[in-house]
């Protein structure tokens, strides 16, 4: 009379989910289970698993944008400064030179937080300001050798460089400066911090050739120091004074006019003086471009927390590194060039 539902035929149960499915087809669950396993993987990426003893286990474009460089150029960094980086030890799970090297130069690729950058590589806040600053010190200690004044081509190839641009002779170099914004407890000496903008920072003093590579550098001066006093105080200033090098810097109006610094004319008249201001402009914009690279390639010089020596040692660290991206041949990363 009444129809027993426990009885009732399996095909009139609903199938909503896998779990429908096993109840009404129970000799086929191992192949349900296994047209799951099929969907979920087309559906969900393939996990990798980095070696993070190689932190260089990555293509190109992650290399670059994390670190500012390729494969092979971290790897020439980590062969050229594994004398000075490399731990005595390898116990307690010592860095390595891959390591130590890929971790500074995040920091200066991004210059955020140290903490953050210890969070990105699964290390502490100690580790990554000890790795740091022990590369920064490494690569200060090169300067001598990659920052080398008139540059690393013949004198003659580079007035040629430059005379190619907007047709200046006898042009070795270009030069201005630069301010580094620096945030830190600076003592007593705060005043001495403040710019003509009204921020703290670094004064930097900077040449450099037709191919934007520095070739002088002079970065210890507070930002109120004017840019005059840094050249006259300079040793490239004393060179020169000695007649040691045949040829002229050019510079802007900030530096007052030498035999061999050449400055635009304060009010030009119409004819040679304006083509001299305008030849001068193209050429002089050099050393600009060469700022925008650098504070372009390595983020941390656009503000730097940190106490005034560490600040100057990681400036010159990243002016080494620049130099060695352009001898390398690094991707230069997109700039805005400003007018000549």
């Amino acid at each position: 009379m009444f129809q027993d539902k426990s009885s009732a035929g399996i095909k009139d149960r609903p199938l909503t989910n896998r779990f429908s499915w096993k109840m009404a087809c129970p000799l086929l669950p191992d192949r349900v289970d296994a047209v799951a396993r099929i969907v979920r993987g087309a559906l969900r990426r393939e996990r990798y698993f980095r070696d993070r003893c190689n932190p260089f286990d990555l293509p190109d474009d992650i290399l670059y944008e994390r670190y500012r460089f390729s494969f092979e150029g971290l790897l020439y960094l980590s062969e050229l400064l594994e004398p000075y980086v490399a731990n005595v030890t390898h116990r307690s799970r010592a860095l390595t030179v891959p390591q130590t090297v890929c971790l500074a130069l995040r920091f200066f690729a991004t210059g955020t937080f140290m903490y953050a950058v210890g969070d990105a590589e699964n290390l502490s806040k100690n580790t990554c300001c000890k790795a740091i600053h022990k590369m920064a010190r490494a690569l200060s200690d090169l300067l001598d050798k990659f920052v080398i004044f008139p540059g690393h081509l013949a004198l003659h190839a580079i007035k040629e460089g430059f005379y190619a641009l907007a047709g200046f002779r006898r042009v070795m170099g270009a030069i201005d400066c630069t301010h580094i914004p620096i945030t830190a407890s600076l003592g007593p000496n705060e005043a001495d911090y403040v710019n003509r903008k009204n921020f703290h920072s670094i004064n930097t003093q900077m040449t450099c050739d037709h191919q934007m590579m520095v070739t002088s550098l002079e970065a210890k001066w507070p930002g109120s120091v004017h840019d005059s006093q840094i050249f006259r105080e300079s040793q490239l200033c004393r060179k020169l004074e000695q007649g040691l090098f045949s040829g002229v810097l050019l510079g802007d109006r900030g530096y007052a006019c030498q035999p061999y610094l050449l400055t635009p004319y304060p009010d030009p008249g119409a004819g040679p003086q304006t083509l001299f201001n305008v030849a001068l402009a193209k050429t002089r914009v050099r050393i600009e471009m060469t700022f925008g690279v650098i504070k372009a390639r390595f983020n941390c010089l656009r503000g730097l927390r940190m106490a005034p020596e560490r600040a100057c040692r990681v400036i010159a660290a990243c002016v080494v590194l620049h130099n060695i991206a352009a001898i390398q041949r690094e991707r230069v990363p997109p700039v805005d060039t400003p007018p000549p």
